[in-house]
């Protein structure tokens, strides 16, 4: 089970994150400069068009860099695992959030999903998309009580019913994965769920 985010990138089931190396904000000083000396020039010189190269290679490091970490992320998931869970993310609709719009972009967890499902697909693998509105961050992985409510800004929870405390993202893959093992049992397929931290048995 893998819940993405944007502090990390992701969260898998059995308490690993990858860091989200936030590739734009990074960028970001050089990104601005480099705009401004566009800017400055004159249209139609070759001022103009030598600035404008310098700014497109600028952007251009900033995607390979981004698209180079997101095939080592999903090449390692799916090395590691037979089957794998994730969310349905309505990625445009998150997109309206002004507030997040830009870190969600630098992130690409549509590309990440993607990646991981052809590559699931290539290997012979099951990769599980659950809805959309499933409960899982809101839901406890240990007695399955579910919050009415649970704010975006808040990152760690204790269960009132059980006392489990959870890490807000660690206790949403939990949750994935048990609805991605659901979903395959549902689908007839055999699967053992076995707690354990083996890569393979998320």
């Amino acid at each position: 089970g893998i819940d993405v985010g944007i502090k990390d990138l992701l969260t898998v089931s059995n308490g690993r994150k990858e860091a989200n190396p936030k590739h734009l904000k990074r960028a970001r000083k050089a990104l601005r400069r480099r705009s401004r000396q566009f800017s400055r020039t004159k249209k139609g010189s070759r001022r103009r068009e030598k600035a404008r190269r310098r700014l497109a290679r600028a952007h251009k490091r900033v995607a390979n860099a981004r698209n180079d970490n997101l095939h080592k992320v999903s090449s390692r998931l799916v090395n590691e695992s037979q089957a794998l869970a994730a969310e349905s993310l309505r990625i445009i609709n998150m997109m309206k959030n002004h507030h997040l719009a830009e870190s969600i972009a630098d992130a690409a967890w549509g590309e990440l999903l993607r990646m991981i499902a052809y590559k699931m697909k290539r290997e012979g693998k099951y990769f599980i998309q659950i809805d959309t509105f499933y409960p899982s961050s809101k839901t406890c992985s240990c007695c399955g009580f579910k919050l009415e409510k649970l704010d975006l800004a808040t990152r760690e929870w204790t269960c009132p019913h059980c006392g489990a405390h959870h890490d807000r993202d660690g206790n949403a893959a939990a949750n994935i994965r048990v609805e991605g093992i659901r979903i395959l049992r549902a689908q007839g397929l055999p699967v053992l769920r076995r707690e354990t931290s083996s890569p393979n048995a998320r």
